[in-house]
């Protein structure tokens, strides 16, 4: 049926997911799996199918893994599950009125429930030379593909952001022979999600493998020479002579159109949602990367969390609800990064910690750290610690009080500890 308005051939889904990364993915998959039967439609800006995030700052930036083997499912998986891709089409308003939504193509989808998977964009550097050719971000297949394009006349990166994508990216770059120098504006990595313990420890490995870091860094211009960047120049007036420029400073969730819309939200931070993932809108749902929660493990406070763990926990909520098995949202965050040959694995959520207790010997590079708050453990940094990381999450899910002179001697199994 025609759209009165646009002139556009209206479609129609019971359900409408919008972002077809891991929580836009894994909505359609759940729903799947709870036997929905109605209409499943996944509409996403890029023009691949659902594929894996995480690996492009590793395996897939190092050519360790071709793009097929980060695909989150082979074609044949949604067509076999009658899930519609509508890909390389972004969402440019949402009418809740008539419950559809207009894309930038012009077309015209009306939905029974809509999931806003949109996730984010990476926040760009706001100065002169920002959109200089040379200068990336890692978020997209596309993104790491012009980066790998480049490389071959790249001998130095810099890298700005000192958290998990940029140290990441420095890791790769370092085993591929490149000379990388890292930019952070505060006075240790990754200092928004970890405490001092780790960020010295990741800076001594990266600095025992040649990376140079910069802190107190603050960037205030790329430097041109033939419309590249040829370097980084600093507030204190010094300039970092490079050939590639990779921002990773974090992500503005994409959710302009849901705002326009009316949903609720917090400038910059992301869509409000209950405990089950509904926005403040009828029959919208949000979840992942954009979704700005209460959450359980951070005291009930409001937070948005970019991770796989809350994009696929937050999906499977909303797919229940959907269905009318709600379940309110309670996941124990959990991340992990892989950087030279260490995995750091990250249960709970440091913030507002009172004791940070060493668990082993840090210069044997297979340790971890507990953040107590009141006797209790909150979260745990596991470096090359499978087993303190598996145990370590279920005294957070209990929060139980533990003796951190017990937690600090690796003798002790944390599952004895409580």
């Amino acid at each position: 049926m025609p759209d009165d308005t646009f002139g556009y051939v209206k479609t129609r889904y019971d359900v409408l997911i919008v972002g077809g990364g891991h929580a836009g993915a894994q909505a359609a998959i759940s729903l799947r799996q709870l036997k929905f039967h109605g209409s499943i439609a996944i509409i996403g800006d890029e023009p691949e199918l659902p594929y894996e995030r995480p690996p492009l700052s590793k395996d897939y930036l190092s050519r360790e893994k071709t793009f097929d083997r980060i695909l989150l499912r082979p074609a044949s998986f949604w067509e076999e599950r009658n899930v519609t891709l509508l890909t390389g089409r972004e969402v440019d308003m949402v009418d809740p009125s008539d419950m559809k939504i207009i894309a930038d193509d012009g077309s015209v989808i009306v939905y029974g429930t809509l999931i806003w998977a949109a996730g984010g964009r990476p926040r760009r550097l706001r100065c002169a030379g920002g959109d200089l050719e040379g200068v990336h971000s890692v978020r997209t297949r596309a993104d790491v593909d012009r980066i790998q394009a480049e490389l071959g006349d790249v001998e130095d990166v810099a890298v700005v952001g000192g958290g998990y994508i940029g140290l990441e990216t420095a890791a790769v770059l370092t085993g591929l022979g490149k000379k990388v120098t890292v930019l952070e504006a505060q006075d240790r990595v990754l200092a928004r999600v970890a405490g001092p313990v780790i960020s010295r420890f990741y800076e001594a490995q990266h600095r025992a493998h040649g990376v140079d870091i910069r802190f107190g860094a603050t960037v205030e211009a790329i430097e041109e020479s033939g419309g590249r960047a040829c370097g980084v120049r600093l507030s204190t007036g010094e300039t970092i002579p490079c050939q590639m420029v990779i921002v990773g400073i974090g992500i503005a969730p994409s959710i302009d159109a849901l705002i326009s819309a009316g949903a609720s939200y917090a400038y910059g931070n992301g869509v409000v949602v209950d405990e089950f993932c509904r926005t403040t809108m009828p029959d919208i749902y949000a979840v992942g990367d954009c979704a700005l929660h209460n959450n359980p493990f951070a005291d009930g406070a409001q937070i948005r969390l970019e991770s796989v763990q809350n994009a696929s926990d937050m999906a499977m909520t909303a797919a229940k609800a959907i269905v009318g098995m709600p379940e309110a949202y309670r996941s124990v965050p959990w991340f992990w990064s892989n950087q030279y040959d260490l995995r750091l694995q990250t249960v709970g959520l440091s913030r507002g910690y009172d004791e940070e207790v060493v668990r082993g010997d840090v210069s044997s590079r297979s340790f971890s750290v507990a953040y107590l708050k009141q006797g209790r453990i909150i979260a745990l940094d596991c470096v090359n610690a499978a087993k303190d990381y598996v145990q370590g999450k279920r005294l957070i899910e209990a929060g139980v009080r533990v003796s951190a002179r017990a937690v600090s001697d690796p003798a002790n199994a944390l599952r004895d500890i409580a």
